[in-house]
């Protein structure tokens, strides 16, 4: 069953979108006239999703200037990304026992997809794979609140990939097959700390560009 969405929840999701594409860039004023030619909409909606958008913390509400795409420091950076590492991994181990084969073969094929979309060169594909892997275990996790948090902090990270992030992609994927390993094997204290020490490793902030 599709959940149903609102006009903010629309623009909120595009605006990600846009975030996640490179077409809104860190600093950059958000165009809310923009915004609500391109969707159609009114002003309502946009500036709700705004809103929300700032108090989860992507975008930041500059005096006289409007939203701004927030620009993370190294040190929010690593923050968050200790933050990541902790509850993905601790949401893996609670979704790895009700995890069906239908599930593993589903992130299977997110694996192949993304390998694919990295070696045409393809980083949109990339990211909505590399999401769509995520999402199948996070669907079944048991802790929704935990779920929806973690979404949030994840927004936080602008990705606009290019061919010069390949083999950062790669290893990253690379990962993702060490993780389908531990998930069919129910090895869940072995996926949390994999998943917190290695795959959200703080020090990878240190290559992403902020």
């Amino acid at each position: 069953m599709n959940e149903y969405l609102s006009l903010k929840d629309h623009v909120y999701n595009y605006i990600v979108e846009q975030i996640n594409s490179g077409n809104l860039i860190a600093g950059k004023k958000v165009n809310e006239t923009a915004i609500c030619e391109s969707l159609e909409v009114s002003r309502t909606p946009v500036r709700e999703a705004l809103i929300q958008l700032s108090s989860e913390g992507l975008l930041e509400n500059v005096p006289r200037k409007g939203f701004v795409i927030k620009r993370l420091s190294k040190d929010e950076a690593k923050e968050t990304y200790f933050m990541i590492g902790a509850l993905d991994g601790l949401a893996a181990s609670l979704s790895a026992p009700l995890l069906t084969e239908k599930h593993i073969k589903e992130m299977e094929f997110y694996i192949q997809s993304i390998d694919l979309a990295i070696d045409t060169g393809n980083y949109h594909m990339y990211h909505k794979m590399q999401e769509a892997f995520h999402d199948v275990y996070l669907s079944v996790c048991p802790n929704k609140s935990l779920v929806t948090l973690l979404s949030q902090l994840k927004k936080k990270f602008l990705k606009n990939f290019d061919d010069s992030d390949k083999e950062r992609l790669l290893q990253t994927n690379h990962e993702h097959r060490k993780m389908m390993e531990l998930f069919r094997n129910v090895d869940c204290a072995e996926l949390e700390r994999y998943m917190k020490e290695v795959h959200w490793n703080i020090e990878k902030t240190e290559i992403i560009p902020l």
